[in-house]
């Protein structure tokens, strides 16, 4: 029983980005899309700045020279952000003071009447 593998081609097709969303086409297809905030010097750039960019590397990455950040097509489908990148603190950190009305109290249980 044999495999079938289809070719890939992670070379970059073209490019779009938004004011949240950088969206990467490849030659085999597949579009990557991830939010600009992982990327604080294009989130940061202008839109000129943006649309300003070129393919590198043989294809497998994109540069943007007016603001010296490059990416490569391997880096955006394994989802890694920027090392500059700081998420938001949530708020999953913090302790929240337990609802009184599932404190213990101390007094022992009253056994059901029938």
């Amino acid at each position: 029983m044999g495999i079938l593998a289809l070719a890939a081609d992670e070379r970059v097709a073209a490019l779009r980005c938004t004011d949240d969303t950088l969206s990467v086409d490849l030659m085999d297809g597949r579009a990557i899309t991830v939010p600009l905030m992982w990327y604080p010097r294009l989130a940061n750039a202008s839109k000129a700045q943006r649309e300003n960019w070129q393919v590198c590397g043989g294809g497998y990455g994109i540069h943007w020279p007016d603001v010296d950040e490059d990416l490569s097509t391997e880096g955006l489908l394994r989802g890694a952000p920027s090392p500059e990148y700081r998420p938001a603190k949530s708020a999953r950190g913090t302790k929240k003071k337990p609802n009184a009305s599932f404190q213990r109290t101390g007094k022992k249980r009253q056994p059901l009447k029938s």
